[in-house]
């Protein structure tokens, strides 16, 4: 039995366009991949594109909103997804049973979902001896804003609240910041501009100027200051 949810904003549609973050985000948690994966929450099959050069035994891509799903189809059957990944309209409890994956995705999704400590609980028993489970999210919740919550988001998470929902058989493997200068672009917009939804040229703005800086200055900073946090736990063998 699946499990429809709708999912409501336009953010995922603007954020696609955010080529040198994706690139970013996804070497930072490349040596996590394993031959199989699930991608929960995966939206409009974003991070799958992301990722589609390299080849996986197994792509699941979870999502439980039934309109994101046929957009997910829909770039499958143009080819900006490879023909052989799977397309799920549900939640981990929905999956079936009897699958492991080397790996299990959260971009950008666990702070969508209201009971997050039980959510890892669940994918946890979906994720092979010695797997991973990859979260990227957004962090610091002084950094919480009216856009968070008008598109869902319960709260912005650091290392410390990360750990304290981690399922018990998990080791933290690794964890650290990213965009730097994005975080300071985020601080002064909650203190001073207050301004809203992004538009596509803020957001382009943001990817082609702060992004790149942000990927030097974070070496400097040892990933210790960012909008983004990237957390990675390991099941025990």
């Amino acid at each position: 039995m699946t499990t429809n949810i709708d999912y409501v904003g336009s953010e995922l549609e603007i954020f696609s366009h955010a080529t040198n973050w994706k690139a970013y985000w996804s070497n930072a948690i490349s040596g996590y991949l394993g031959k199989s994966v699930v991608d929960v929450g995966a939206g409009i099959g974003a991070t799958a594109q992301t990722l589609k050069t390299r080849h996986f035994d197994r792509w699941v891509e979870l999502e439980p909103d039934s309109e994101q799903t046929k957009k997910i189809r829909r770039a499958q059957l143009e080819g900006a997804i490879p023909a052989d990944y799977e397309i799920v309209c549900g939640i981990s409890r929905d999956l079936d049973p009897r699958s492991l994956f080397d790996t299990a995705l959260y971009i950008d999704v666990l702070e969508h979902i209201e009971d997050d400590r039980e959510e890892l609980a669940t994918i946890s028993n979906f994720v092979s001896p010695g797997g991973h489970i990859v979260i990227v999210a957004p962090a610091h919740n002084y950094l919480y804003t009216e856009f968070d919550k008008k598109i869902g988001h319960f709260r912005r998470y650091d290392r410390d609240s990360l750990i304290a929902i981690k399922p018990a058989n998990f080791e933290v493997v690794n964890t650290g910041y990213l965009d730097s200068v994005g975080m300071l672009a985020s601080v002064a917009n909650k203190f001073f501009l207050k301004s809203g939804t992004p538009s596509l040229g803020q957001v382009k703005l943001w990817d082609g100027f702060m992004v790149p800086i942000s990927r030097l200055l974070d070496k400097v900073l040892m990933h210790r200051l960012g909008k983004s946090i990237v957390f990675v736990l390991r099941k025990a063998a």
